[in-house]
């Protein structure tokens, strides 16, 4: 990489060189907690989606509902939803926890086709507004 391209990367929207809000590896996001804006947890981040044609961020699948591990369902929550909290150390998702209960999921041993462009679509109509 070219130093210009670096330090371009490197002050993206006034940040310092590095790691940081604006830049990060994905396997330090997974596991972040997720809570809404009343305060309430709604799980945790335990995988995080790339388009691999463009390179962004598609989703952020969510796990909601779990305790002790059982019971456990996932949500593909659009990445755009969701707000890096840097103070708290933990991303906020704006929604409240009975919509989300209620969106489309689905089980860690069944995952849906995510390539589907009539999934995508159901999924980002859901959030959308968010």
């Amino acid at each position: 990489m070219r130093d210009e391209q670096r330090s371009t990367i490197g002050t993206l929207k006034g940040t310092l060189h590095g790691p940081g809000p604006h830049l990060m590896g994905a396997n330090t996001l997974l596991g972040n907690d997720v809570f809404n804006h009343k305060e309430e947890s709604l799980g945790d981040i335990k995988e995080i989606m790339l388009n691999v044609g463009t390179g962004k961020v598609s989703y952020a699948v969510l796990s909601f509902g779990t305790f002790l591990g059982m019971g456990e369902k996932l949500f593909a929550v659009p990445w755009d939803a969701l707000k890096l909290d840097t103070q708290n150390k933990r991303f906020v998702l704006a929604i409240e926890k009975e919509r989300l209960s209620k969106a489309p999921g689905f089980d860690k041993h069944k995952w849906p086709n995510m390539a589907d462009q009539a999934w995508a679509k159901g999924i980002d109509d859901y959030y959308s507004g968010l």
